[in-house]
């Protein structure tokens, strides 16, 4: 990594563990910590925000999408296949640098104490912070690590590695779909290539991946850019019948500001009547909704099993 994007990256609260990895404590982490509340997947599926690790094992990705508050514009080249670091090394590095990113809220006067002695057992792994994660070739045994320590995962992929998908086994499997179409795609993702294909082939390896996790499709709106023809993304949404769908607003924060105005940031309004719209093409309905976080949970039936 070149040091202009390491120090970038500091700057803004990653930290860098191991050869390529990295950690971050998340903006509601801080919150539940000071008990101000937690974020909404504490919500929908009972993760506890204070005890929640946000991390990646590659800040490496073949997308450069408008809407990612990430430094996209400073690509982070793959190591060689000698140079990736073990699960092993990474979960070491990934939860000390944590544990070391928390110790500091033991001095401050608004920390929930009974909060911090929590948050210093974490039993929840997001891997979902920067990067694609399925580009790491070693993602199921690393997964396997931390189920192994009884904590559960969330992964976030954007797709384009339809094997990688078929390998791993986290507690919650998500897939990105930021576009109803291919030209869409193009134009919202921005990618190294064309991964249209692979995209598509992953949300068919979603489905079947229902008898081993749970599944959900994360849908990113950006005004004038991806929010229209949800029977587009109904039709996609076929491919896969995920377990949920989470409809989320486009947010104007970290370096997507230099991409997108901030009039492309939908209210939480305009993303429940597209999110009805999609659930009614696709046949799911509401299950659960967050206006801070701008965010509708869709489900078959309505309802959402916590975690």
């Amino acid at each position: 990594m070149k040091p202009e994007l390491e120090n970038l990256l500091k700057k803004h609260g990653y930290h860098i563990a191991g050869r390529h990895s990295a950690v971050k404590t998340c903006h509601w982490l801080n919150r539940a910590i000071r008990g101000e509340g937690s974020c909404y997947k504490s919500q929908f599926y009972g993760v506890r925000s204070h005890r929640c690790v946000q991390m990646t094992p590659t800040l490496s990705c073949n997308h450069r999408c408008l809407h990612c508050w990430r430094p996209v514009e400073m690509p982070v080249p793959l190591p060689e296949p000698a140079d990736w670091d073990s699960p092993v090394e990474i979960k070491g590095s990934i939860m000390r640098e944590h544990a070391r990113l928390i110790s500091g809220y033991g001095g401050s006067e608004t920390t929930d104490m009974d909060a911090l002695t929590e948050a210093q057992k974490p039993d929840q792994v997001a891997i979902s912070l920067a990067g694609e994660p399925t580009l790491y070739p070693y993602l199921p045994e690393l997964i396997d690590l931390f189920h192994k320590d009884a904590m559960t995962t969330f992964v976030v992929s954007n797709g384009t590695q339809p094997d990688m998908i078929a390998r791993i086994a986290p507690t919650q499997l998500y897939l990105s779909l930021n576009a109803p179409d291919e030209d869409t795609y193009l134009k919202v993702c921005n990618p190294h290539g064309n991964f249209w294909e692979e995209i598509q082939e992953s949300l068919r390896v979603l489905g079947r991946s229902k008898t081993r996790t749970r599944t959900a499709v994360r849908i990113t709106l950006i005004k004038g850019v991806n929010m229209f023809d949800p029977e587009g993304y109904a039709r996609l949404l076929r491919m896969c019948e995920p377990d949920y769908i989470e409809v989320k607003a486009y947010m104007h924060v970290g370096f997507s500001q230099k991409r997108l105005d901030r009039a492309a940031m939908p209210d939480h309004e305009e993303v429940r009547i597209f999110a009805s719209e999609i659930g009614d093409a696709a046949g799911y309905r509401i299950a659960d909704d967050s206006a801070i976080s701008r965010v509708v949970l869709l489900s078959r039936d309505g309802g959402v099993e916590r975690i």
